[in-house]
């Protein structure tokens, strides 16, 4: 299982992966991961869907969407996606425009 917490990247010409362990910048992550989410929250709620309408468009339990919306816990991707789509979104991958330059 992916979850937010445990995040792997890849620099191009870097061949090491990078890991950002459990405690070390873990506040960014988090605070990302609720950015995100919060995204979600707003689209859902601009699009006039309730969590119920949004399980049965999306096929992800009711109880799942809440707990994903009050980050009781991170979403898997593949639950987080499948929550998107119905809605007309998705996720993309993109450089992050805070972190230094090596």
């Amino acid at each position: 299982m992916t979850t937010w917490n445990k995040v792997e990247r890849i620099e191009p010409g870097q061949n090491e992966v990078e890991r950002i362990e459990p405690g070390q910048n873990r506040n960014i992550l988090k605070t990302r991961e609720r950015n995100l989410i919060g995204r979600m929250v707003e689209i859902r709620i601009g699009q006039g869907l309730s969590q119920a309408r949004l399980a049965a468009m999306s096929g992800v339990k009711q109880p799942v969407i809440a707990r994903m919306e009050k980050s009781v816990h991170s979403p898997q991707i593949s639950s987080l996606l499948r929550v998107l789509e119905p809605m007309g979104y998705t996720l993309k991958i993109v450089p992050v425009e805070d972190r230094p330059v090596k």
